[in-house]
């Protein structure tokens, strides 16, 4: 995101005709007390009648000339804001994707969703009719300060005393109200957070039981966002009777000063009565002050929060010159590849194994092991504290990142489906180059077809939130077609198998080798996924504990040998602890035999 003047000053001819056309209606307004002027001094007190005529079609052009000015600047004004806010939220969001992993892992959802919807509406409301109105109220009150001095210096004195009192009124309250709105919009975000947690997980919590204290949670931040919007009413409902009293008393003192000028110093009627509607049309802006000043604030400290949200860096970076390879063949190399998080926290160890094109690779091990974290280095999401990871031969800190991806086709361990079709949810890899036969086959070879084909709108059919609706073999299986569909070089499957059947697991095992060209990662706790991978690593506290094919390991009666016995039921002839998470995998291998 540029600084906010920047995307003002892109559209400088567009709020320039605004300006000309709210100066030339503030004029036209301004005439009016003149026409007034005239009408007492030269047709009620002078008699001359034909003037009358000519003064009452000034007062209709006037009227005329105000709406068409006035017309023309809020269409412009909330025009250009519009487009002023759009570029915006887009040039923020897109900032927010640019960000690497780790900024997500501590940031939460319903905070970024106040930055990109809340904060950038208060800019838009400063960049269009709140910031023009503030234009108006300051190019008012210049005219008719102007005209007041012109008639008369003594009494403009007492609107100009007036109006400094408010202006300084304005400036307490202003820097009052700036640090309330930086508390509010640290609320509003934490309130989103919370409302967009329990939403999301509401299914979880009505498991359990929990929405009493959901809603006490809930309750404990709206209650805070509730009391900080009083301490900013209250700062306002202090300050803003001072504006109205100001207001309410400036055109009295001028109507008795104005008469004694009247009687003492050939201070016209006529000059009397412009004077009058002229403090009448500077009490607007006094009142309206007090109001501007807490919606200004607002954007300023809207302002500041998306500052500091963009001043936010990516960690993972593409090199100036990066790698471009003519095409990706699927190599895969960890050379004692190390990782861990600022906090010192270590997740692998020493990893080294390389998987050649079109070969399959096995990773297993409890949870926590760092499994996961292999395929994240290998998408560069993050970067390995020690050692290198190589596609191909070359360090991915060195391909462009766009590369690197678009050539992994992933199935997640937490699998994401939008609130979309079924169809435009597999084809979201190549969304512009995948045809409907390839989504079908794709389906099918993922053995999500019979089921989708079940449905009313089949392939059409609009899928709830995050797959809302489907069962969680259904949306395995839609996200393995997803993959399927991109058919990239290197695939990766992240317990994807996790919640299907032992015949649906097979028949995905044998779509898996009708893909010889493909290189695979498959992380899984069960045995019966990776017994058919050219290698399998055990990993343990972050380090391969044990590799070789599904034979070898048996062999070697460790970890592998250990899990292999619990999940066919079977007792190890050693004390080796197996790996975890094998209760549901227990569960379908023991149906198998």
């Amino acid at each position: 995101m540029r600084k906010l003047r920047t995307y003002l000053w892109k559209y400088k001819w567009p709020y320039l005709i605004a300006i000309l056309s709210l100066t030339a209606a503030v004029v036209l307004d301004l005439l009016a007390p003149l026409v007034t002027k005239s009408i007492v001094d030269d047709v009620i007190v002078g008699g001359n009648m034909e003037k009358l005529k000519i003064l009452l079609l000034a007062f209709l052009g006037i009227g005329i000339g105000r709406c068409v000015f006035q017309y023309v600047k809020e269409y412009v004004c909330d025009l250009t804001g519009s487009k002023v806010a759009l570029e915006v939220r887009r040039d923020v969001f897109s900032h927010v994707q640019s960000l690497s992993a780790e900024f997500f892992d501590r940031t939460g959802t319903g905070e970024l969703m106040a930055r990109v919807k809340d904060d950038v509406d208060r800019i838009w409301d400063g960049a269009s009719y709140v910031g023009m109105l503030l234009t108006e109220v300051a190019l008012h009150t210049c005219i008719v300060l102007f005209c007041m001095y012109r008639l008369s210096w003594r009494l403009a004195i007492v609107p100009t005393l007036a109006m400094i009192a408010c202006g300084c009124i304005a400036i307490v309250m202003e820097r009052k109200l700036d640090s309330v709105y930086e508390e509010i919009s640290e609320e509003n975000a934490a309130l989103n957070t919370v409302a967009e947690e329990n939403l999301a997980g509401v299914r979880t919590v009505k498991a359990f039981a929990r929405e009493k204290h959901e809603i006490e949670k809930f309750l404990k931040h709206n209650h805070r966002y509730y009391e900080l919007n009083m301490k900013q009413s209250k700062v306002f409902v202090r300050y803003y009777p001072y504006f109205s009293v100001i207001a309410k008393v400036l055109p009295l003192v001028t109507v008795l000063l104005g008469g004694y000028e009247v009687i003492h110093s050939g201070f016209s009627l006529g000059e009397l009565s412009a004077f009058v509607q002229y403090s009448n049309n500077i009490v607007w802006p006094m009142e309206m002050l007090g109001w501007l000043t807490n919606s200004i604030s607002s954007a300023f400290a809207s302002n500041r929060k998306l500052r500091k949200l963009c001043e936010q860096k990516p960690v993972i970076v593409e090199k100036e010159q990066p790698v471009v390879l003519d095409a990706v063949r699927g190599k895969i190399e960890f050379d004692h590849v190390s990782f861990h998080k600022a906090d010192g926290y270590e997740i692998l160890k020493d990893i080294t194994f390389t998987v050649e094109p079109g070969q399959t690779v096995g990773i297993m091990g409890a949870t926590g092991a760092g499994k996961s974290s292999i395929v994240y280095l290998l998408q560069r999401l993050y970067d390995a504290t020690d050692g290198s990871v190589r596609v191909d031969g070359v360090d991915v800190k060195d391909l462009t990142l766009k590369q690197l991806r678009s050539n992994i086709s992933i199935v997640m361990q937490d699998v994401f489906l939008f609130s979309d079709t079924i169809s435009e949810n597999v084809r979201l890899g190549k969304h512009d180059l995948t045809d409907d036969e390839t989504i079908r086959k794709a389906s099918h070879d993922a053995q999500a077809g019979s089921f989708i084909e079940r449905l009313d709108e089949q392939y059409e059919t609009v899928i709830g939130e995050r797959g809302v609706g489907l069962s969680g073999g259904q949306k395995q299986r839609i996200s393995i077609a997803r993959a399927l569909a991109k058919k990239e070089p290197i695939l990766v499957l992240d317990d994807s198998t996790s919640a299907l059947d032992t015949e649906t697991e097979r028949a995905i095992e044998q779509t898996l080798l009708r893909l010889p060209d493909t290189t695979k990662l498959i992380i899984a706790h069960r045995i019966s996924a990776v017994r058919e991978a050219d290698m399998i690593l055990v990993m343990k506290d972050g380090s391969v504990a044990e590799r070789g094919t599904h034979e070898e390991l048996l062999n070697k009666r460790g970890l592998y040998y250990e899990t292999y016995c619990v999940q066919h039921e079977a007792l190890p002839e050693d004390g080796a602890e197996p790996l975890g998470d094998t209760g549901e995998s227990g569960q379908h291998e023991g149906e198998e035999a």
